[in-house]
């Protein structure tokens, strides 16, 4: 029987052993706190649910027990004192027999200050990152990825247009036929829809798996495409 190396991660629980108090956050969170095994999909697995609901939380952590920085970056990436949760410290990680080729944490938010460090690297191939709109630095960081990696990516469509969304499929397509698995925390309907994904939602009730037509982001944006006068009418009637 042939073992595959993917998925480089392969299961993430909370260290039952651990004395954790659920009454402060990010142990509060209900999702986080009913949480139990997650298994990530080989190739795509999607972090979704309402603000606060615990999936970028639970990204960071993964990424610090990874070894990345909180804000983004490979393991080479210079820590930026960014404040992190305790949650990284209690996670337990069964990870694969080969470890990735590349490790990346992508995040919408801190890229100024990961553009600012790669900057600093000293003159490189390209212009500087800041010299790019958010969206193109932040295609060009993820077309810099390597076959073979591991890559966490939080909320990217905040930083890309709906066709850099499509672009961005077409990038985590061509890089999971070569071997490379994405954990993604995100809101957008077009990353959502990527074929044989695992999307996990987070609410109340835990961490559990749901299809792309049953997530709210679909639900949601499909009526109001298909009904946005008469949701614009409602949303915006006077009392």
């Amino acid at each position: 029987m042939v073992i595959q190396a993917k998925p480089y991660l392969r299961e993430i629980t909370l260290d039952q052993d651990a004395q954790l108090d659920f009454s402060r956050y990010p142990f509060s969170i209900p999702a986080l706190r009913n949480m139990n095994v997650v298994a990530p999909h080989a190739d795509v697995t999607f972090f979704v649910g309402e603000n606060g609901a615990g999936k970028s939380t639970l990204l960071e952590a993964i990424a610090v027990a990874m070894g990345l920085p909180a804000e983004g970056g490979t393991s080479n990436v210079s820590r930026q004192q960014q404040e992190v949760s305790a949650l990284g410290d209690h996670l337990k990680l069964v990870k694969s027999f080969r470890r990735p080729r590349m490790a990346y944490f992508l995040r919408a938010e801190s890229l100024f200050n990961v553009f600012t460090y790669l900057d600093s690297l000293g003159p490189g191939s390209r212009p500087s990152l800041h010299l790019r709109s958010h969206g193109e630095a932040f295609m060009d960081v993820m077309l810099d990825f390597k076959p073979g990696g591991f890559y966490l990516l939080d909320e990217p469509e905040a930083a890309l247009s709906p066709t850099r969304q499509l672009a961005a499929l077409s990038a985590i397509h061509q890089l999971v036929q070569q071997d490379c698995q994405f954990i993604i925390a995100t809101h957008s309907p077009i990353l959502l829809s990527y074929p044989r994904a695992k999307i996990l939602q987070f609410d109340g009730e835990g961490i559990s798996e749901v299809a792309y037509e049953d997530t709210e982001h679909v639900a949601v944006t499909r009526d109001f495409l298909n009904h946005y006068q008469r949701r614009l009418e409602r949303l915006l009637a006077d009392d």
